[in-house]
């Protein structure tokens, strides 16, 4: 099979096998030089002098990503206090931050404002609450222009169906209520989705934003959210999101807009999942083989306490298969893979035609790198997987330390 960890000399000098007997199964992995060019590509696509990459750092929180992420120039945003506490401690600046609430208590906002991080609330309900905890401050708000897109129904944040943004026609009702606590509206935000594949949803909504940012006088940015898409079936030869092409659009619209607008008018753009995804792989170990009525069963140490996706959004990841034998030439089977939960719905891949499995074998999981260990959990009392890092130099360096048993009692109280 042609590999996308070959084709990228993913894992260096060293082996899956070798990071697996070192720091255990399962195991997350991640390569800085992707994570960096990535970074790169995301920084340059956009021919605009005051735009601003801000990282989603819910894609994955890891702290030594954030530092590189930040080494290379982005910014970022954060959803919650343990995001903007995890961001700071990776050497983000509070100017370099953009808290994004959604529901959110008095206490929790009062944590971003009193370390000096614009906030952009999504609200009328929400920011009444703002401008009680500050009045006469700067804000900004979330906006739903009614446009949305995403690869799954749970993943569309604009729109008809969603609990995300303001609605334009209750624009009058924002501007009573700015006035009400003299807040000065510095910024609107916006998030169509995640993972589009098509650029045309993106640049619709940019639009939509622009033409309602028009109603506002002296606003510092825009933020349009991201929701970039990377390939997760490169096997099947599905195509990159392509964005040069995109990139050539939002350069001439953020140009003719700022021209009638303000010249200094800053531009944000918020790639989560194209950062991290494709610079992390998830290694696993195959311990059981199984045949149930038909059904070739490959039992795995990768359950969804590991990585959540398939079973939240019925979401497709590549496998690869490391044989710690020699393995049959030519030898596919159709197989399901499943991990060691105690659900039937604990399936990594459904139906996968892969090289012959046997017990002892270490599988990958691709394009794990974005919301894999952050949707981990312990259910089961599962142990978290360790994280490692190979970096530029091929030096691999523990990121995270794996879960121990002490882990699942620390913070009961006795």
């Amino acid at each position: 099979m042609n590999y996308y960890t070959s084709q990228t000399n993913f894992y260096g000098d060293t082996k899956p096998e070798q990071l697996i007997e070192q720091f255990g199964s399962p195991l997350y992995v991640y390569n800085e030089n992707i994570l960096r060019s990535r970074c790169r590509e995301m920084m340059s696509f956009i021919d605009y002098p005051n735009l601003s990459v801000h990282y989603s750092t819910k894609a994955n929180s890891n702290l030594e990503l954030l530092k590189i992420i930040r080494s290379e120039g982005l910014k970022a945003d954060a959803l919650s206090p343990g995001e903007i506490f995890v961001l700071l401690k990776a050497g983000f600046k509070p100017e370099d931050l953009l808290y994004v609430c959604n529901n959110v208590s008095e206490q929790e906002m009062r944590y971003a404002i009193e370390h000096g991080i614009m906030t952009s609330v999504d609200s009328i309900s929400q920011l009444h609450t703002y401008g009680k905890i500050n009045p006469g401050g700067k804000v900004a708000i979330r906006l739903n222009t009614g446009i949305g897109a995403g690869h799954h129904e749970k993943v569309v944040t604009g729109g008809k169906k969603t609990k995300f943004g303001i609605n334009i026609d209750k624009i009058d009702k924002v501007k009573e209520t700015l006035n009400l606590y003299k807040l000065k509206l510095v910024g609107l935000t916006q998030h169509i989705g995640s993972l589009f594949m098509e650029g045309e949803p993106y640049v619709e909504g940019v639009k939509a934003l622009l033409e309602i940012a028009k109603g506002f006088n002296d606003l510092e940015f825009i933020d349009f959210g991201g929701g970039f898409g990377i390939p997760y079936r490169k096997q099947d030869g599905e195509k990159a999101l392509a964005l040069k092409l995109l990139g050539e659009k939002l350069s001439d619209i953020f140009k003719a807009f700022a021209n009638t607008y303000n010249p200094n008018i800053k531009f944000i753009i918020e790639p989560g999942r194209y950062i991290v995804a494709e610079c992390g792989v998830l290694l696993g170990s195959v311990h059981a083989l199984k045949d149930n009525k038909g059904t070739q069963y490959v039992g795995t140490d990768i359950g969804f306490n590991v990585i959540s996706r398939p079973i939240l959004y019925d979401s497709y990841h590549e496998i690869e298969v490391y044989h710690s034998k020699k393995p049959c030439k030519d030898s596919f089977t159709k197989v399901t893979i499943v991990g060691n939960i105690c659900e039937s719905g604990d399936i990594l891949a459904k139906d996968r035609q892969l090289p012959s499995m046997r017990e002892g074998d270490i599988i990958a999981v691709m394009d794990a790198g974005a919301y894999g260990y952050a949707l981990s959990s312990n259910y089961n009392n599962r142990l978290r997987p360790a994280e490692v890092l190979i970096k530029k130099d091929g030096q691999v360096v523990q990121i995270r330390k794996r879960d121990s048993f002490e882990d699942l009692i620390k913070n009961f109280l006795d």
